[in-house]
């Protein structure tokens, strides 16, 4: 299988994401951000199962192989997928939709060292030069320079907690994608992106059952938005996992930055957000990191 196939990939998966937290901004007036998490999840569960199971069809001889080893970096990814995700609505609630997705970009320095101390992924020396880049890049965008109040500074720090959950859980579902099925990583990717989801959706639900049934009942009346962005998360989620087992999490992560330009059309669109001079040259110079880290 060409190895490539992770770019066009991650370039699908960046704009079904872009689109899911779209819809699911619009969602957290009334489920607030953990209601709007478990949309991603619950309503994009049927996607995926239906995404495995043609999987398995088109590849009759694969076997899911549900060792110690898949299911310690598939909890330890899926736990902090959800925090990442919480984390990214509320800096873009408070930072704007393009700010607060660029701060999540973040993740690629750190999946970067992520998978060097944790997995001993491998980059050279020019991929190392785009992360360097591109974490420029994303201190001037992080940096709240002329913010009067709380909520843009806390938007900002929430953008770099989301970008921390999101380098570790890259690093860990190619980790279980490629324990769950190495010999045919499609379908390993996408039967990991099930059996993920599945975790997710019933652990965030029976939370909020517990602990706010006003949020699960927003959910359940916005099912139309909901199914929506399930869609979106399930065809994002898919185009991740299925480039995360074809390449490192560190180039992945920064052929993913293309989300941020996306993010910053949507958000003038359909939240009447503006980008300063100065977040539009730091894009650029992520964008060349970018560029330099796929060249690994």
């Amino acid at each position: 299988m060409p190895t490539f196939i992770w770019i066009p990939a991650t370039v699908l998966a960046s704009a079904f994401q872009v689109a899911r937290n779209g819809l699911q901004r619009g969602l957290m007036p009334s489920t607030g951000p953990w209601g709007a998490t478990l949309v991603r999840f619950l309503f994009g569960l049927p996607f995926s199962i239906l995404f495995a199971l043609t999987a398995q069809a088109l590849a009759p001889a694969a076997y899911p192989h549900l060792t110690g080893a898949f299911w310690r970096a598939a909890c330890s990814g899926a736990l902090a997928q959800v925090l990442a995700t919480a984390a990214l609505l509320v800096a873009m609630r408070r930072a704007g939709f393009a700010v607060g997705t660029s701060l999540q970009q973040s993740s690629l320095p750190l999946a970067a060292l992520i998978g060097l101390a944790v997995y001993h992924d491998r980059l050279n020396p020019l991929a190392w030069g785009g992360v360097a880049v591109t974490s420029a890049g994303l201190a001037v965008l992080t940096w709240p320079k002329g913010a009067t109040g709380e909520k843009p500074v806390s938007g900002a720090v929430f953008g770099l907690l989301s970008g921390i959950c999101f380098g570790f859980s890259l690093n860990a579902f190619r980790h279980a994608a490629l324990a769950l099925e190495p010999q045919h990583p499609i379908y390993g990717a996408v039967a990991c992106v099930a059996v993920v989801q599945a975790m997710q959706a019933a652990s965030l639900t029976l939370w909020l059952f517990l602990r706010d049934r006003k949020a699960l009942a927003a959910v359940a009346r916005s099912w139309r938005q909901s199914l929506g962005a399930g869609l979106c998360g399930a065809c994002a989620s898919a185009g991740w996992f299925i480039a995360l087992t074809l390449s490192a999490a560190a180039p992945v992560r920064a052929v993913g930055v293309i989300e941020a330009p996306m993010a910053a059309v949507a958000g003038r669109r359909f939240f009447s957000e503006r980008l300063h001079p100065r977040q539009i040259l730091a894009g650029a110079a992520v964008l060349i990191g970018v560029l330099l880290t796929t060249l690994n």
